[in-house]
C-alpha cells in the first residue's frame, strides 16, 4: 500500500479527491493511503503563521523553514519507512522537472510520497535543500500553489496502482505509453452527422485494427507531438 502526505496551508482544497472514479476505488481496496497536513499546525509562531517577507526585499511572502522542517520530519517518523529510496519528499515548483507519464510510473513504485505544497513566492531555498528529493512541476506556467499538482499527481500515481483500473492491460495501450499518443476511438452509433466510424474497425479482423490502430497513432503523435519521437524514455 502507497501511503500519500500533502503538507499545504489550505487542506480543504483536497476534501472531495477521494469520493469519484477509481480513485474513490482505489481507496476502498485499501490499496493506498492519504494524509493532508495544514502546515499551520506545525508553526510555533503567532496564529500559525507560516510566512514572512524576503530577504533582499521584492514583491510577494515565502514560506518559512521550521514549519515545513517539523511537518516533513513528523510524517517521516510516523511512517517509519525502512528502505529510504522507497520515501521521497516532493515540492511543487514551476522550476521543478516537467512530470510526465514515466515520472508517474516511478512514484508509484514507491512506498510513500510526501508533496510539498509552494505558495506566495514559493519556499525557503534551504528547505529544498534539505528535506526535498525531488522538484516537480506539471507543465510551463504558474499556478496560485501546488494544491492542484499534488492533486494531478495523486490522480495519477493512483491509476497506475495494480488493481484499480478494471482492465489493467488498457494501461499499456494509452497515451505516452512508448512515448506515443493513443490511436482514434470510436462508439455507438456507426454514423453521426455524416461522419462513419472506419470499416476496419467494424471489420472483426483483429490483425487489420491492431495493424491501424499502431498507424493512427504514429500519424498523430507525429503531428501533434513530434518531441516525442526525440525522447530515450
Amino acid at each position: 500500500m502507497i501511503k500519500i502526505d500533502v503538507i499545504t496551508i489550505f487542506p480543504d482544497i483536497f476534501d472531495g479527491i477521494t469520493a469519484f472514479g477509481v480513485v474513490k476505488e482505489a481507496f476502498k481496496k485499501n490499496l493506498c493511503k492519504l494524509n493532508i497536513y495544514n502546515l499551520r499546525n506545525f508553526s510555533d509562531y503567532k496564529h500559525g503563521r507560516v510566512d514572512d517577507r524576503p530577504y533582499g526585499g521584492g514583491t510577494g511572502m515565502v514560506l518559512m523553514p521550521e514549519p515545513l522542517d517539523r511537518a516533513v520530519n513528523f510524517i517521516r517518523k510516523k511512517n517509519k519507512v525502512k528502505n529510504k529510496e522507497k520515501q521521497k519528499t516532493l515540492l511543487l515548483t514551476p522550476r521543478g522537472n516537467k512530470l510526465n507519464q514515466a515520472g508517474l510510473k516511478y512514484l508509484a513504485g514507491l512506498e510513500n510520497i510526501i508533496l510539498i505544497c509552494g505558495r506566495y513566492e514559493g519556499v525557503d531555498q534551504r528547505v529544498t535543500e534539505s528535506l526535498v528529493d525531488l522538484e516537480l512541476s506539471i507543465g510551463d506556467y504558474v499556478l496560485t500553489g501546488g494544491e492542484v499538482p499534488a492533486m494531478v499527481i495523486i490522480d495519477g500515481v493512483i491509476r497506475l496502482l495494480p488493481g484499480v483500473v478494471g482492465k489493467e492491460e488498457s494501461l499499456k495501450t494509452e497515451s505516452f505509453e512508448n512515448n506515443m499518443l493513443d490511436y482514434p476511438q470510436y462508439t455507438r452509433p456507426e454514423s453521426f452527422k455524416g461522419m462513419s466510424v472506419p470499416g476496419v474497425l467494424l471489420s472483426g479482423n483483429h490483425k487489420k485494427i491492431k495493424k491501424w490502430r499502431k498507424e493512427k497513432s504514429l500519424e498523430i503523435t507525429r503531428t501533434k507531438r513530434p518531441d516525442l519521437f526525440d525522447k530515450d524514455s
